[in-house]
């Protein structure tokens, strides 16, 4: 991969974290992403699946802020997620996967609206309130249950994040 590519593709991910466009993650970007999924699914903020996932979102954010936020300053900027979140996805994707665990099983509890695991086009309409365009979200959402069964486990959804989230630096 050149540097280009790299660039771009750390850019991507960035931008799924920058919730609100505003050229920094923080706390409110990963509040909007539960508010986003809470409302999507009809599930109020007060019940328990809701307040697991802003527990989630909050561990996320908490885990994410924690390898990245150098400064202290409660945001990761661009140049602070290709310093050190960027770093950490590279060097160890399922690590940064764990950290995202609490919220990805908190949504996965929230889509799964008949008890027998996150359907396909459960995990598409998440993918599309997170800012997923229509026709990706679909796409991804399918290839998301490696098994072809129907249903997205947690480990389905962890293990297509940790691939998502290894971007490999390129040849120095």
């Amino acid at each position: 991969m050149d540097s280009a590519e790299y660039e771009r593709k750390i850019a991507a991910r960035f931008a799924t974290f920058d919730q609100d466009g505003n050229g920094y993650i923080d706390r409110e970007d990963f509040s909007a992403a539960a508010k986003a999924v809470l409302a999507e699914f009809t599930v109020a903020a007060r019940s328990d699946r809701g307040q697991d996932v802003f527990a989630g979102a909050e561990a996320f954010w908490q885990g994410l802020a924690g390898i990245a936020d150098v400064d202290g300053d409660q945001r990761v900027s661009r140049d602070e997620f290709i310093t050190g979140a960027a770093k950490r996805l590279r060097d160890n994707p399922q690590r940064f996967a764990e950290i995202a665990r609490p919220f990805l099983r908190a949504v996965i509890a929230v889509a799964n609206q008949d008890g027998g695991g996150a359907t396909p086009a459960a995990a598409a309409r998440v993918l599309r309130v997170l800012g997923t365009p229509e026709e990706l979200a679909t796409q991804v959402a399918t290839a998301l249950d490696a098994d072809g069964d129907g249903r997205i486990t947690e480990d389905e959804i962890l293990a297509a994040f940790a691939g998502y989230c290894g971007v490999a630096a390129p040849d120095a």
